[in-house]
């Protein structure tokens, strides 16, 4: 139970992939052959939530394929695709040269060429170092990924390799291997998917800096999908015991055991069938017996990789001095017994809960363990973080709706994916209309009227789709086109809707029990219309209101993608704008009524991680209703806050602009 609580039960689990799983479809279906493939990975993919669960993103160029012997050249056409070939020939077990076999057109594949025995290969380190510098200004190196810090708190690692769609030649005895676990249909799927290569040498191989280590990523994400709950929650279990208990304290560069470690040691465990039964029942003897098998593997200073044996990962780390140390640590802990798990915070409480009322009824039922509205609060924290796309033109929109119309064809789709393809449809569908009028407002009066009423039956259509939050695009789009009276109808009805009390935002405290009452039972689709409401994002390279445009140009040059804006705190600034051109009474109760959200609300409407922003939109309505002083205030409290939406740029020239005003008056 408190590892469900901690981990996530299985609901959650599955709907926590289901989200990621449909971003990643609609990423990659609507992609052109010249464009790069992309794939979440890692603990974050797998479906844990843990704070040291770090995003990892694969990366491949589409255009170009990785083949393992010359044959296979026959299934690609050679004129529209680079072909790559594997020479495995001097290089340890699971790692590899990359030779050229013609002439790339990807620049930075050529500024990564070197020549080897008269041939080209792809050196991992140069292309390492050059996709590097094109992800974000602050990431590092950091083995085969670009790593670094997203919005302030979250570890990202970004790998950019070559995909193979063949099998490794060198795995192929883990086909073999699969009698048990898992079943014939996963493993069809994993060999189907071939593998792909990221840009890191071995370390006492010949080559280091030339070698491309093979990647399972998508196998192991496979795999850890075709685990039973119980499984996953060892597994899980096995990374708290790593980050509280092992590796406690110790520095980055002294950690000698890592995550996936632990994942290959539950892989062979399941396929070894050293246990009988996984079940809850059994929690701590499956934990104890992986426990067991990694203390092994460190007395040995041997660690098998999962597909590929002869691939020690212990090898160039685990040996000599360091390796006596860890095992001798490892071996006071084996000692113990599993009483060394009091050590670890996140399960101390748990386990001292039931020593102290060791007749309470425990349920292992997961249904009992999460209400619908927690569930919903997840799922909408989920929908949050994934619905965002890579959408640079109009183009691309019509590629990805298309896309979803083709997936809304399946039969298969679970209840989560159905509702991630409803909020990615309303991002889209909100979009379009502000890139359209970019395209088209210099245009004849016939053609703009064409396209207006388009972009209006868009933007309905999205409210259709969306939350409550998503009317605002709809205001947006009215006062964009001098439309003052339409906006502000629609800000009342956001008003009315956004004033309910059960009204979910995911960053905020809400009555679960009002929320259950007033929709509980009812379809996704229907709670999203009713109480649901989020962030409002706006695309930096879109202009939404002209009144924001030097923000979002601030936040793009400092490599930012979106604006995240709390919707009070827009639709007060809509307001304020809309009536300064009908009616200027309600201009000063709206401008009031902003001041007194920014100024005393306590991070339930106005959450503190988007302050920033927050604090600039007060500013600006100041100044542009005549109030140079207090909007001087207002962009100086901007600057104090925690740079979200990098808009640091923006404000300091705004306050150079108020004192320039102020000196020529």
């Amino acid at each position: 139970m408190g590892l469900c609580d901690k981990l996530g039960t299985s609901q959650l689990v599955v709907m926590r992939r289901d989200v990621v799983d449909i971003r990643d479809m609609v990423e990659n279906q609507r992609r052109t052959s010249d464009e790069d493939s992309v794939m979440w990975s890692g603990s974050h993919r797998e479906g844990f939530r843990l704070k040291e669960s770090d995003i990892d993103v694969m990366y491949w160029p589409n255009n170009h394929r990785v083949i393992w012997e010359l044959p296979q050249s026959q299934y690609y056409n050679t004129h529209r695709q680079t072909l790559i070939l594997c020479d495995c020939s001097d290089s340890p077990p699971g790692f590899s040269l990359l030779y050229l076999l013609s002439p790339s057109m990807n620049r930075s594949v050529k500024r990564a060429c070197i020549r080897l025995n008269n041939m080209h290969y792809i050196s991992s380190s140069k292309y390492r170092k050059i996709m590097c510098s094109v992800v974000y200004s602050d990431s590092i190196q950091h083995g085969p990924c670009a790593s670094g810090i997203f919005s302030g708190e979250i570890e990202y690692d970004l790998a950019h390799c070559f995909a193979c769609d063949f099998w490794p030649t060198p795995a192929t005895a883990w086909i073999e291997r699969c009698h048990s676990w898992p079943k014939p249909r996963i493993v069809h799927d994993i060999v189907k998917n071939g593998c792909h290569f990221v840009p890191v040498g071995h370390r006492q191989g010949h080559h280091v800096h030339n070698e491309w280590r093979l990647s399972f990523s998508l196998a192991e994400h496979k795999l850890v999908c075709a685990m039973n709950h119980c499984q996953f929650i060892t597994y899980g279990l096995l990374k708290l015991f790593l980050t509280e208990i092992i590796n406690y304290g110790i520095s980055a560069d002294d950690k000698l055991l890592c995550s996936y470690h632990m994942k290959t040691a539950v892989f062979w465990v399941i396929q070894q069938n050293t246990l009988e039964h996984w079940c809850p029942q059994t929690l701590l003897e499956c934990f104890w017996v992986c426990f067991k098998l990694i203390l092994k593997w460190v007395y040995e200073g041997v660690c098998p990789n999962f597909f590929i044996p002869q691939n020690n990962m212990f090898l160039s780390k685990v040996h000599g001095e360091a390796q006596h140390q860890l095992f001798l640590r490892l071996y006071r802990l084996y000692a113990m017994g599993i009483v060394f798990l009091l050590q670890s915070p996140s399960i101390r409480s748990y386990i001292v809960n039931v020593l102290h009322y060791p007749h309470l009824s425990i349920y292992t039922d997961e249904r009992t363990l999460i209400s619908e509205a927690e569930l919903d609060m997840e799922l909408l924290k989920e929908i949050y973080k994934h619905d965002i796309l890579y959408t640079p033109n109009l183009e691309t929109c019509m590629r990805c709706l298309h896309t979803i119309e083709q997936m809304l064809k399946s039969p298969l789709l679970t209840q989560y994916q159905v509702v991630m393809i409803q909020k990615i449809t309303a991002y889209l569908l909100q979009k379009s209309p502000f890139m359209l009028y970019m395209e088209t407002y210099k245009n004849k009066n016939k053609l703009r009227y064409r396209t207006d009423k388009m972009s209006y039956h868009m933007l309905k259509l999205a409210t259709k789709f969306g939350c409550i939050s998503d009317m605002m695009y709809l205001a947006m789009y009215y006062y964009k086109t001098l439309r003052y009276m339409e906006a502000l109808s629609i800000i009342e009805m956001i008003k009315v809707k956004l004033a309910k009390p059960y009204v979910m935002n995911w960053n905020t405290y809400v009555d679960l029990v009002m929320y259950t009452d007033a929709v509980g039972g009812q379809s996704w689709c229907s709670k999203m219309r009713q109480a649901v409401t989020m962030y409002i994002l706006l695309r930096n390279k879109i202009h939404f209101i002209n009144e924001l445009i030097l923000e979002q140009i601030s936040s793009l040059q400092n490599n930012w993608t979106h604006l995240h804006i709390p919707p009070f705190v827009l639709l007060y600034m809509l307001e304020i704008l809309c009536y300064r051109h009908v009616d200027t009474i309600g201009v000063q109760t709206a401008l009031d009524n902003l001041q007194t959200l920014v100024h005393y609300d306590q991070g339930q409407l106005v959450p503190l991680e988007i302050r920033d922003i927050s604090w600039q939109i007060l500013g600006i309505c100041q100044q542009v209703t005549g109030n140079p002083q207090a909007a001087l205030y207002s962009y100086q409290q901007s600057l104090r806050q925690r740079p979200s939406n990098r808009i640091q740029t923006a404000t300091e020239i705004r306050i150079q602009e108020v004192y320039h005003r102020s000196s020529n008056y």
